[in-house]
C-alpha cells in the first residue's frame, strides 16, 4: 500500500446498501454509484455510516436504477409536504430493514476481514489504525421502530448505534423537511410524544441521534431533551444554501454548545447558492460550507457526511476516488494536519466516544 498523502476519512452518511439490494457488489469495481473497495481504497474512505434507508412501496423509480436517478425520483415526491405518501406501516418497515441489515452482516462475513462492522469508537479507531474498511449501522428515519421501544432494543443488539430520527417524511416519532428550495427548515410540527421518548431511550441505550432531515422544531425538541452532543451527520451551513436540508446559524450555535458535529453533505443541490442540481460546480463551493461551519462549529465540529450512492456529486468528485481533490482544496484554504485529520475522522471518532460511552 502506498503512503497517503492525507488521513484516511471516516463518513457520516451514505446510501450503499440500497445499491447492494440493487445487486452491485461491494467488493468489485463499478462505474456505477459512488462506493466500493476498490474505489474507497484508491480514495482514502476508510468505512462510514452506513444507512438504512426504506423506500416508499411502490417507488416510481426501478431500484436497480443509478443512484442520482433514484435520488431525485424521491426528492421530487417530497417537494411538497401536502403530497407525501401515507406513512410507512411498520410491519413494511420492519422487514426491509432486517434486509438491509442482513446485507451488511454478509457483506462483512463475507470480506475476509476486509470489513468490520463498529458497536464501539474503540473498535472504530483500532480499524482505522489497520486499515480495514468499517460500517457504522445508522438507521435513516425510526419507521422500523415501535412506540413501546421493543424493536430499538432488539436492532441495538444487533449492532444499530446511529439512529436519523426521519427521512423528509413524517413518522410515528417526528417530521422531516421538504426538498424545495428556497426554504426555511421552520416547516410542521416537532417531536410526538413517542419521539420525545424515544430520544431518551436512545440516550440511556448509547445510540446516536442524527438531526439531519429533521425540521427545525424537531431539532429544538432533540436539543431539550437530549442529554448526548448534537450531530447532524450530512447537512450543510444553511447561509450558504437556503435548503430546509441545512442548519441555520442558531441551529449551529446549538451543535457548538452541545460539543457536536456535522457532516458536510456533498450533494450538490445542498452546496450552490441557487439550490440548483448541475454538478459542474467548483470544489470551492464545498469549502465554502466547510470555512463557515469551522467558523460557527469550531475545527472539533466539523466531518464529513459525504451522502454517496443517495445523491448527486459534484462531477469533479464524482464518487470516492475524487475524496483526495477535497482535501486538497481544504489543505490549499490552509487548513493544516490536525485540522484535516478531524475533518476526516477524528471528530466521528471523539463524537461518538462521547455519545457511546465505549
Amino acid at each position: 500500500m502506498s503512503a497517503r498523502k492525507f488521513p484516511l476519512i471516516f463518513d457520516g452518511h451514505n446510501d450503499t446498501v440500497l445499491s447492494m439490494a440493487g445487486g452491485r457488489s461491494i467488493f468489485e469495481r463499478s462505474e456505477e454509484g459512488h462506493i466500493d473497495l476498490p474505489r474507497a481504497e484508491e480514495g482514502g474512505l476508510g468505512g462510514g455510516f452506513f444507512a438504512v434507508f426504506l423506500t416508499d412501496p411502490q417507488p416510481e423509480v426501478d431500484p436497480d436504477a443509478d443512484p442520482e436517478a433514484r435520488a431525485n425520483a424521491a426528492m421530487n415526491r417530497y417537494l411538497d409536504e401536502a403530497n407525501r405518501p401515507p406513512m410507512m406501516e411498520l410491519g413494511y418497515a420492519q422487514e426491509h430493514a432486517m434486509a438491509h441489515l442482513a446485507r451488511l452482516f454478509r457483506a462483512e462475513r463475507e470480506s475476509d476481514g476486509k470489513i468490520r462492522i463498529a458497536r464501539t469508537a474503540a473498535e472504530l479507531q483500532r480499524n482505522l489504525d489497520e486499515g480495514v474498511f468499517t460500517m457504522v449501522l445508522h438507521f435513516e428515519g425510526a419507521e422500523p421502530l415501535d412506540t413501546n421501544g421493543d424493536a430499538l432494543e432488539v436492532f441495538y443488539q444487533a449492532g444499530v448505534r446511529s439512529l436519523g430520527l426521519t427521512w423528509s417524511r413524517q413518522n410515528r416519532f417526528s417530521e422531516g423537511v421538504p426538498f424545495r428550495f428556497p426554504s426555511s427548515p421552520d416547516i410542521g410540527d416537532g417531536l410526538t410524544d413517542a419521539g420525545k421518548q424515544l430520544v431518551r431511550d436512545c440516550n440511556k441505550l448509547g445510540v446516536m441521534i442524527d438531526l439531519s432531515h429533521l425540521n427545525e422544531k424537531g431539532f429544538w425538541d432533540v436539543a431539550s431533551i437530549s442529554e448526548d452532543p448534537l450531530v447532524a451527520t450530512h447537512s450543510n451551513a444553511h447561509v450558504i444554501c437556503e435548503s430546509p436540508r441545512n442548519l441555520t446559524d442558531k441551529q449551529l450555535d446549538a451543535v457548538r454548545e452541545s460539543g457536536g458535529v456535522v457532516g458536510l453533505n456533498f450533494n450538490v443541490g445542498f452546496l450552490r447558492p441557487d439550490g440548483g442540481r448541475d454538478a459542474d460546480m467548483p470544489l470551492s463551493i464545498m469549502a465554502d460550507h466547510v470555512d463557515h461551519l469551522v467558523e460557527k462549529l469550531g475545527i472539533d465540529g466539523v466531518a464529513m457526511g459525504s451522502d454517496f450512492d443517495g445523491a448527486q456529486m459534484p462531477t469533479e468528485l464524482r464518487d470516492a476516488t475524487g475524496l483526495p481533490k477535497l482535501m486538497q482544496e481544504l489543505q490549499d484554504r490552509g487548513y493544516d494536519d490536525e485540522a484535516l485529520r478531524k475533518i476526516a475522522h477524528g471528530n466521528w471518532v471523539r463524537v461518538l466516544r462521547e455519545t457511546w460511552g465505549e
